[in-house]
C-alpha cells in the first residue's frame, strides 16, 4: 500500500474505488502530475473515473494537507503527495519537469534579521530553475 493510502486510511477517509486510485496514481518519488495526467492515467486503472471527480479527489486532499498544489511559471497546477517531508523543489524552465530536492541546511537561517522587516515566517519556499538534462542537450 501507497504512503498517501496508508496516510488516508489512518485519517478514516472514505476509500472509494475512485479515491483509491487516484490516490495510487500519485504514489511514488518526484510524482507532480497535472490533473489532467491524474485523470489519464487513472483512467488507464478504471476507465469510468470522471475528470470532475479526479478534480474534486485532488481538491479534497490538497484541503486535508495531503498533497501539495505546485504552481510553476503560470503552467498548470501540479500535485505533489510528499507533504508531510520538508522539501524544495527543481524545476526545468523549458519542459516543466519538477524534482523534488532536500538541500542540508535551514533556508530560514540563510535571510538576515534585517531582511526580515518584522515578519513571523512560518515557512520557506524555495524553487530551484534550471534545465534538465533532456533539455540541456
Amino acid at each position: 500500500m501507497s504512503d498517501l493510502l496508508e496516510r488516508l486510511r489512518g485519517r478514516g477517509w472514505r476509500l472509494t474505488a475512485q479515491r483509491r486510485v487516484v490516490a495510487e496514481v500519485l504514489d511514488g518519488d518526484h510524482v507532480h502530475y497535472t490533473a489532467d495526467e491524474v485523470h489519464a492515467l487513472a483512467a488507464e486503472r478504471l476507465p469510468e473515473i470522471s475528470r470532475a471527480t479526479v478534480y474534486n479527489t485532488l481538491g479534497e486532499l490538497v484541503s486535508l494537507g495531503e498533497v501539495i498544489e505546485v504552481s510553476t511559471d503560470g503552467r498548470a497546477k501540479r500535485y505533489d503527495p510528499n507533504a508531510h517531508r520538508a522539501h524544495q523543489h527543481l524545476v526545468c524552465g523549458r519542459c516543466g519537469t519538477i524534482r523534488d530536492v532536500h538541500p542540508s541546511g535551514d533556508p530560514l537561517a540563510d535571510l538576515p534579521a534585517q531582511e526580515r522587516f518584522g515578519f513571523s515566517i512560518s515557512t520557506v519556499e524555495v524553487t530551484y530553475r534550471g534545465l534538465c538534462p533532456d533539455c540541456a542537450t
